[in-house]
């Protein structure tokens, strides 16, 4: 049984800064995570803007090599992030994806290897090569974009921490543990 819901607290959904509404959506599917729900079952959406924040987050914190290098550069979350970036309207942004993609997929898969492999500090011509600071010209806020899709989703429920958790209970059958 999927949860068909996208969750987030009151707080953040009052809150004016839009990293809190990301935020929570996140702390929902650790939580999931937890108890060991597989994300087949978490909503896909949900599951989309955990990753989208995951790109953005990497990409701002170590330019785009970093987001390769600890992404493992799988195909499947950038398959996700691509349709993520397209269904927030974040055209810029995905053709920058896209470009940046490009530049991966035309290295040798030894050369990738040995990048992913190797160590991401340091002289590094490989990262150097796939870095790109467009990401940070672009007008495009993808934080205030992600929020927007998931407070405008038509899943969404907006609930107390008390009712967050009692709603994640019920679907997992017995009482989570609170941090």
């Amino acid at each position: 049984m999927e949860f068909g819901r996208i969750i987030i607290s009151e707080t953040a959904a009052n809150s004016e800064n839009p990293q809190d509404v990301i935020n929570s959506n996140i702390s929902v599917i650790n939580l999931m995570r937890e108890e060991k729900i597989d994300d087949d079952l978490i909503h896909e959406d949900a599951l989309m803007s955990y990753y989208l924040d995951y790109y953005t987050s990497q990409y701002t914190e170590g330019n785009f090599a970093q987001f390769v290098y600890n992404s493992g550069w799988n195909k499947e979350l950038n398959e996700l992030i691509e349709e993520g970036l397209a269904l927030l309207g974040a055209e810029k942004h995905l053709e920058l994806f896209q470009q940046n993609a490009k530049k991966v997929r035309l290295m040798s898969s030894v050369k990738l290897g040995k990048f992913l492999k190797g160590k991401l500090e340091g002289i590094n011509p490989i990262k150097e090569g796939l870095d790109n600071d467009t990401f940070f010209e672009l007008e495009e806020n993808l934080v205030a974009l992600n929020a927007a899709f998931l407070k405008s989703h038509p899943d969404l429920e907006v609930l107390s921490v008390d009712d967050m958790f009692a709603t994640l209970e019920e679907f997992v059958g017995h009482e989570i543990k609170r941090a």
